[in-house]
């Protein structure tokens, strides 16, 4: 997954011709704009984090799906392998590892909080569930204006259909691993 941008693009311009939109039907869908998405297809932006969960959900498609490389039997990935997504100048940044298959209905990858960084993320599609792995650091997740504190080898499980957030706690970048499931 080293050319993920141009992965992202070839993916998203695929999606929307399968599904007949012009990229003013798109840009409505989604909320972003015609000309962002032009670019994103063409390979000539870095989109956020944020713009592809909206991309995603404006289109009900899993997030990864935006990245997703032809599929083999067998699959190796490594962070240090794979330019991620990246938001706030580096201060959240996604590693997809395993990019969604609809034969599987999951997608996992891997995120980095820089400390003390809040990253919050709109609600997904109903029926999406999150599960996070903390593998370094603690984080806390808020969902529904509850506070969750996850530490280095627990999990949480919540559905993700309602606006939820990711703090890094701690003095140090925190890593958790992600599986997106889509019922």
């Amino acid at each position: 997954m080293e050319n993920i941008h141009k992965n992202i693009g070839e993916n998203l311009r695929n999606i929307r011709r399968s599904r007949g939109l012009s990229l003013d039907m798109a840009a409505e869908a989604t909320g972003v704009s015609k000309a962002m998405l032009g670019q994103i297809e063409r390979g000539e932006s870095n989109p956020t984090v944020t713009t592809l969960w909206k991309i995603a959900s404006g289109l009900q498609i899993s997030f990864s799906s935006l990245m997703a490389e032809k599929s083999s039997e067998v699959s190796f990935a490594s962070i240090s392998r794979i330019n991620p997504i990246i938001e706030n100048k580096g201060k959240y940044k996604v590693f997809p590892l395993f990019p969604f298959d609809p034969r599987k209905k999951f997608e996992i990858f891997i995120v980095e909080i820089a400390p003390d960084w809040k990253q919050i993320s709109d609600q997904h599609n109903e029926g999406v569930e999150e599960y996070i792995t903390v593998i370094s650091g603690e984080i806390e997740v808020i969902i529904g204006g509850r506070p969750y504190r996850i530490q280095e080898g627990s999990a949480l499980r919540f559905a993700a259909d309602q606006t939820h957030s990711y703090r890094n706690t701690g003095k140090a970048p925190a890593k958790c691993q992600v599986v997106m499931y889509y019922e």
